[in-house]
C-alpha cells in the first residue's frame, strides 16, 4: 500500500476534475489524512466542498489536535452547522443527519413554493426529492415531493397536497435502528426531529448505505472473536491489531483450559475405556459448530429487526426442534461410522455397540445443547445491555466444549456402566 506522502503526491498530479472524483470516493478517515497532508493553502478549498454532515464525519475522523484547524477552514454558516452536528453521538441519527434540507410553509401556493424552493435546491438543500412543511416554530407538519408540487395546480395550497403521516427519526436514535427504518420504508430521505417535534435535519439513503456497511463489518469482526477494527485492515498497525485480538483470544484460551479440567474430572472413565477419548474432538466440535450456527443466525436476525427480545420463547421452540433434528442426523452418522469401522478394521473392541450408542446419544445431547446455548446467548447479552454480536462463534464454541464433555462422559457412564465402566 502506498504511503501517505506518495498518495498526496499522486493526488496533486491529477487534474482538478480527477482530484474531485478521487476525493469524494474516499472514506472520511482517508479524506482527513489527505487534507491534513496537503499544503495549508490548499486545505480550505477541499474542506469547503463537503456538506456539513460529511465535514462533521471528516473532523471526527481527524486526529484530535487537527479538529480545531479543520473547523477554522469552514465558512461561518457551515461551521455553525458542523459544530451542532458534532454535539451528537457519532452513531446517533443526529450525527448522521444533514441540517440542509428544502423547507416550505404550509400556507403558500404551489407556484410560490416552487419559486421559493428553486434557490434552496441550488444553495443549501442536501436532496431535492422532498420538501418539508414547517410551522413558524420549525415543527414538522408534513412532507411534499417535488413531483407532487409540479403535478399540482399552481393556485393550490401546500397544506392541501402535503402528506401528514410522516415517518420521522428521533435525533438520538441509534444508527443501526435508523438503517432498519430505511429498509422497512424504502424512502430516499427521512426527517430527523427532536423531542418537541422540531425538525433538525434529514438522513439520506446514501448515508445509510455507509452505516449498513460499517455495522455489518463490525458485527462480522466481533463474530470472529476480535474487537471491531476502527480502520481498514491494512491501515491498522501491528500493535493495535494485537491489542484488538489478544483480549478475546486470551479469554477463549482461559475458557478452553476448563476443557482440560473437565477431562481431568473424568480421568478414571478415560483410563478404563481409552476408546472414549478417540471421540472427544468429534463430540465437542459438533456442539461448538451447532452453537456457532445458531448464534450467527440469531445475531443476524436481531440486526435485521426480524427477532426482538420478546421473541425468545419462539426462538427456543424452533431451536429445540432444530437441535433435535440436527443431533439425530449427526448421531446416526456417528453410530453408523463406528459400526462400519468395527466391521472393517476391528478397531473399537468387543463393546463397540455400546461405544456407538454412547457416541450417537451424546451427539444428540451436545448438538441440542449447543443450539440452545448459541441461540439464547445473544438474547442474554442484549437483555444485559451488551452488543449481541459479542456472542462470537469462538466464544460459543468454547462454552459448549466444556459442557459437551460433561454430556458425553455422563452418557457413557449411564450406557456403559457394568461393562467398560
Amino acid at each position: 500500500m502506498l504511503s501517505l506522502s506518495d498518495r498526496v503526491a499522486g493526488f496533486r498530479m491529477l487534474a482538478r476534475e480527477g482530484q474531485e472524483e478521487v476525493f469524494f470516493s474516499l472514506t472520511a478517515a482517508e479524506q482527513a489524512d489527505l487534507v491534513s497532508a496537503l499544503p495549508a493553502g490548499e486545505r480550505r478549498s477541499w474542506v469547503r466542498l463537503l456538506d456539513p454532515d460529511d465535514a462533521a464525519d471528516v473532523i471526527q475522523a481527524a486526529a484530535p489536535e487537527n479538529r480545531e484547524t479543520f473547523l477554522s477552514l469552514l465558512d461561518e454558516g457551515t461551521r455553525k452547522d458542523v459544530t451542532a452536528l458534532l454535539a451528537y453521538e457519532e452513531d446517533a441519527a443526529g450525527g448522521l443527519m444533514s441540517p440542509r434540507f428544502a423547507r416550505v410553509r404550509p400556507d403558500v401556493t404551489v407556484d410560490e413554493a416552487i419559486g421559493y424552493l428553486r434557490p434552496q435546491t441550488r444553495e443549501r438543500a442536501e436532496t431535492i426529492y422532498y420538501a418539508y412543511v414547517l410551522d413558524p416554530d420549525q415543527k414538522l407538519l408534513g412532507v411534499v415531493s417535488f413531483r407532487q408540487l409540479f403535478a399540482a395546480p399552481g393556485k393550490a395550497k401546500v397544506r392541501d397536497i402535503m402528506a401528514t403521516d410522516v415517518v420521522t427519526i428521533p435525533e438520538t436514535m441509534d444508527q443501526e435502528r435508523v438503517s432498519q427504518i430505511f429498509a422497512e420504508n424504502a424512502y430516499l430521505a427521512l426527517p430527523v426531529v427532536d423531542e418537541t417535534g422540531k425538525m433538525k435535519g434529514i438522513v439520506t439513503v446514501d448515508d445509510i448505505v455507509e452505516v449498513v456497511q460499517e455495522e455489518a463489518t463490525e458485527d462480522i469482526q466481533k463474530l470472529g472473536g476480535t474487537s471491531a477494527l476502527e480502520k481498514p485492515y491494512l491501515q491498522v498497525g501491528i500493535i493495535p491489531m494485537i491489542r484488538k485480538r489478544a483480549g478475546w483470544l486470551s479469554a477463549l484460551f482461559l475458557g478452553e483450559m476448563l476443557t482440560a479440567t473437565a477431562m481431568g474430572y473424568f480421568e478414571k472413565e478415560i483410563a478404563r475405556a481409552v476408546v472414549l477419548a478417540l471421540f472427544v474432538p468429534l463430540i465437542i466440535s459438533s456442539g461448538g459448530n451447532s452453537g456457532s450456527q445458531a448464534t450467527t443466525l440469531v445475531i443476524r436476525a436481531m440486526a435485521l429487526g426480524e427477532v426482538r427480545l420478546s421473541d425468545w420463547w419462539r426462538v427456543i421452540r424452533r431451536e429445540v426442534a432444530a437441535g433435535l433434528g440436527l443431533g439425530l442426523i449427526l448421531g446416526c452418522i456417528g453410530f453408523c461410522r463406528i459400526m462400519v469401522w468395527e466391521r472393517v478394521f476391528h478397531t473399537y473392541g468387543a463393546h463397540y455397540q455400546l461405544v456407538a450408542t454412547t457416541v450417537g446419544a451424546s451427539l444428540v445431547g451436545v448438538v441440542l445443547w449447543g443450539t440452545l446455548s448459541g441461540s439464547m446467548l445473544p438474547f442474554l447479552l442484549r437483555r444485559l445491555g451488551f452488543d449481541p454480536a459479542s456472542a462470537s462463534a469462538p466464544f460459543v464454541a468454547t462454552l459448549v466444549d466444556v459442557s459437551g464433555l460433561i454430556i458425553y462422559f455422563t452418557a457413557a457412564s449411564v450406557i456403559m456402566s457394568g461393562t467398560l465402566l
